[in-house]
């Protein structure tokens, strides 16, 4: 099984998403975008899944990364083929607008631990299968996608409502997952982002924002590592078919 990766930087990584893949057999060919040549692949003809990681630029920037119109082509064509297709944060953004919905501003910044709940479908989705109703994950974002059509809402929360869609001909099955948070982070990555994106943490929480959230981070990462597990572990199961019953 081999998957194509869509990195945007450097910095954000597949994380413990590349631990549970590769531990599970899966090649990665992991495409970072902002290096010297990078490219990526004109068709998805030799790929079993496609995933889209996170990013700094918003989905709608497609004047400023060209790129970006080559990966909602992919995305689209993942679809057409009934390829799975994964995106986390920007790209769970550049799902929902290749496939016809709006992306823009969320009222609210995200960024930190926020408690996310299941919605009716999402209790019975294979992606949350033994995963309590209310779940704490991280989050850094600024965006929000509106549901595509055809797509069901699997997890919402307060301060930004669409927290993670499915979207195929059969809904709990279907082709392409769209989330909003980051369930692939380690400690690590995180740190790593509080002094890459500095200025965005003082902008958003003022003097000292960097070390807040680091505190938090460590405070709450035990609650958030048995939920990371489990969850990867299904969708790796999702990516490969053999996760799709509901």
């Amino acid at each position: 099984m081999e998957a194509l990766v869509v990195q945007h930087v450097a910095c954000e990584g597949p994380g413990l998403l590349e631990d549970v893949l590769v531990g599970k057999g899966w090649r990665l060919d992991i495409r970072c975008m902002d290096q010297p040549g990078a490219t990526l692949p004109e068709s998805l003809g030799n790929y079993d899944a496609l995933v889209i990681l996170g990013g700094p630029m918003g989905a709608y920037e497609e004047e400023i990364y060209p790129y970006l119109l080559q990966v909602q082509g992919l995305i689209r064509e993942a679809v057409t083929m009934r390829l799975p297709a994964l995106g986390i944060c920007l790209g769970g953004q550049l799902i929902a607008r290749a496939l016809g919905a709006s992306v823009g501003p969320n009222p609210v910044k995200e960024i930190g631990c926020y408690q996310i709940r299941l919605t009716p479908a999402g209790l019975v989705a294979p992606l949350f299968t033994g995963m309590p109703p209310e779940l704490l994950v991280f989050q850094w974002h600024s965006d929000t996608f509106a549901l595509p059509k055809g797509a069901l809402l699997l997890a919402e929360g307060d301060t930004c409502l669409n927290q993670a869609f499915v979207y195929g001909a059969h809904a709990y099955g279907g082709y392409a997952w769209g989330l909003q948070f980051h369930l692939e982070v380690t400690p690590e990555m995180i740190e790593e982002w509080a002094r890459l994106y500095a200025d965005e943490l003082i902008d958003c929480g003022g003097p000292g924002a960097a070390d807040r959230l680091l505190d938090e981070t460590r405070s709450r990462w035990e609650e958030i590592r048995p939920i990371q597990e489990l969850f990867l572990n299904n969708l790796e199961r999702i990516l490969r078919g053999t996760g799709l019953a509901s």
